[in-house]
């Protein structure tokens, strides 16, 4: 009898994040519902399936750590990326290129000099650039000055090149310019771009020649738009764009919190990439720089590049007539048959 209960025990364990049920019927409800993939995140040494990044952390750091997991984690694991390799002399070579800093490729220098320039139009470089990243810098209005007005605005592309940024000149009275953060004085508004044209130039760009209501999620000539907490950005700006090409960090299920609040740039930026931002007055370029490069780390996980599991369109791969079926099923055959419910950057590559 023992024998038994321990052969159900294993047949009702969820092949993914390792969930064990007492009945078929309840493992098979746990996959209707949990969409595991290959595209989750997973532990180098066990396997095991995490809905998040955050997740995964703490399965292999901690504060209760897989025991096994964090001791192999310890020597041959890196706390950025949180993959695992063959030897800590792997580690070591991988590290020098997993390691990012605010001064590669040359950010703070040219952070600076951007910051000498008075609305600043870098015109339209890197026209070949299909993935580009969006930041604006808000300063306050109304009588509170809370409500958020786009004073300042950056597109880079992938090469952290600058397409276009400017300032902006609002079109309410500025109530609180927001010093501390933003740099922004009265003086760099006076004669700002007007915010009707900064819309066209951005949305001309983002569009690249396609109509927006042609414009399709595979196969155009639209441009993918990375940030993050796009959806405020793209309001306050008065830009309209469709929500299968926009790639927004504050959004992605695996960068997301295990209570899934969105966690905040600065620290995805620290956590995932290794170095601070935002530390005194914040500059657009930089923000559309930690995006650009959290979002190049997470299109180059190492997934198998499976569209059909990965896509996030919602279908029911374990209909209530298929029970029987699927009740029969050992788990591996069972997670066969799941999908994402999120489109995973994987398949941008």
């Amino acid at each position: 009898m023992d024998n038994r209960h321990d052969s159900e025990t294993v047949r009702n364990k969820c092949a993914a994040c390792f969930r064990q049920y007492n009945k078929v019927e309840h493992l098979v409800e746990h996959m209707r519902v949990s969409f595991h993939s290959v595209h989750e995140p997973k532990c180098g040494v066990c396997q095991k399936h995490c809905r998040f990044f955050e997740s995964l952390r703490e399965h292999l750091i901690g504060p209760l750590p897989k025991i096994e997991c964090a001791r192999v984690f310890r020597t041959r694991g890196c706390n950025l990326c949180l993959n695992i390799f063959e030897s800590p002399n792997a580690l070591g070579t991988h590290r020098a290129s997993c390691q990012l800093s605010r001064d590669a490729s040359g950010l703070t220098s040219r952070m600076s000099r951007m910051s000498l320039q008075d609305t600043s139009d870098y015109g339209t470089r890197n026209q070949g650039s299909q993935v580009v990243a969006l930041a604006c810098k808000m300063v306050g209005g109304g009588s509170d000055g809370s409500l958020d007005l786009c004073a300042r605005v950056c597109l880079i592309g992938e090469d952290e090149n600058v397409i276009f940024q400017t300032y902006i000149k609002p079109q309410i009275p500025v109530t609180n310019y927001r010093y501390e953060t933003t740099g922004i004085r009265p003086e760099y508004l006076r004669d700002a771009m007007a915010l009707k044209q900064a819309q066209r130039r951005i949305q001309d760009f983002l569009s690249n020649g396609e109509p927006i209501w042609k414009i399709r999620s595979r196969g155009g000539e639209a441009r993918i738009l990375v940030g993050h907490g796009l959806d405020h950005d793209l309001e306050c700006l008065g830009v309209e764009y469709p929500e299968f090409l926009i790639r927004d960090t504050a959004i992605y299920p695996p960068l997301m919190r295990t209570s899934k609040l969105s966690n905040s740039l600065k620290y995805l930026t620290q956590a995932y990439l290794g170095y601070d931002i935002q530390t005194g007055t914040q500059d657009p370029y930089e923000d559309c720089v930690a995006a650009m490069r959290i979002y190049i780390r997470m299109r180059s996980q190492n997934h198998p590049r499976d569209y059909a599991s990965g896509c996030g369109e919602s279908r029911n791969n374990y209909p209530a007539w298929r029970q029987r079926e699927l009740e029969k099923m050992t788990p591996d055959a069972l997670l066969e048959l799941s999908a994402s419910d999120y489109y995973c950057w994987c398949l941008d590559s």
